[in-house]
């Protein structure tokens, strides 16, 4: 086979191994969840009574950080890296992962934390 067909190939094959996004633009390779579910269940919660949160109604909190840009960020609480899954399982239950973080454990099931996971990786 020629060089260049066999690299052209090589190219689509790796091109196919990777996620691809759907035509839902709610589609999170990452997470699994859905932003737009997540905004509605940080509402729902009142994650807004402790943070400022771009693009959600309601009080805006100053005791806990401003989570304007939260998906630029690396960290969260400072010292888990920030992938979504690690900010699922923080969104849920913060004081396992960070014993002594003011945030409180969340009321929430595996899936709305993906989606409020999904959700906060929007905000760049």
């Amino acid at each position: 086979m020629r060089p260049v067909l066999v690299c052209s190939m090589l190219a689509g094959w790796l091109a196919g191994c990777g996620e691809s996004p759907t035509t839902d633009p709610e589609w999170r390779p990452s997470t699994g969840g859905a932003a737009a579910r997540g905004r509605l269940v940080v509402e729902r919660v009142g994650c807004g009574v402790c943070h400022v949160i771009p693009r959600v109604a309601g009080p805006r909190g100053t005791v806990g950080p401003s989570l304007a840009g939260f998906g630029s960020r690396t960290f969260v609480a400072g010292t888990l890296p920030n992938r979504p899954d690690v900010l699922a399982d923080f969104v849920r239950d913060a004081p396992s992962l960070v014993p002594r973080t003011a945030m409180p454990p969340m009321p929430l099931d595996r899936d709305a934390a993906r989606d409020v996971a999904s959700f906060l990786h929007t905000l760049r």
